[in-house]
């Protein structure tokens, strides 16, 4: 059994509070648009971080992070990458691959729009969690917290920050 932390869009903007509402987690995933390496560095020397970079991140994130990442955590298969949509309207970058070959969850950033939603077609669970940072539109800053346990997901818990 795992407890994920789950952001994106942070754009390099640091809160003390990450640490603070991720500290009953055992790894961090960024979603990208990391904004810095000094700030993907705090969030690794934390909790373990997996992340992909984001269309705004620099050379510096794109030589450590993928645009993909694919692993299995507690027998989960998991799908992460910046720009991937939501049910109904994947991003054609990642469509193909997940009509082939459906993760149990796919996550995304990029639209700073909260999404928990279910792909009933290819019975796959969407996660987006939103923006954490300050750059976007977005009135509310949200995290997203969940458990992994047996390739099933529970206790899912959205975080708001108020900007």
């Amino acid at each position: 059994m795992k407890r994920i932390g789950l952001l994106s869009d942070t754009h390099a903007y640091w809160d003390d509070r990450y640490l603070e509402y991720f500290e009953p987690c055992d790894e961090i995933w960024h979603a990208g648009d990391i904004g810095s390496l000094e700030l993907a560095t705090r969030l690794g020397e934390f909790r373990p971080l997996k992340a992909v970079f984001g269309n705004c991140d620099g050379g510096d994130l794109r030589r450590l992070y993928t645009e993909k990442l694919r692993w299995t955590c507690e027998g989960a298969d998991i799908l992460m990458t910046h720009i991937g949509g939501y049910p109904g309207n994947y991003d054609p970058s990642i469509r193909q691959q997940l009509l082939i070959r459906p993760p149990k969850l796919f996550i995304s950033g990029h639209s700073h729009i909260l999404k928990v939603m279910f792909d009933k077609r290819l019975g796959l669970l969407h996660i987006n969690p939103g923006a954490a940072g300050l750059q976007g539109w977005h009135q509310v800053r949200t995290l997203v917290r969940f458990t992994i346990d047996a390739g099933n997901f529970s206790d899912l818990e959205v975080i708001e920050i108020p900007r």
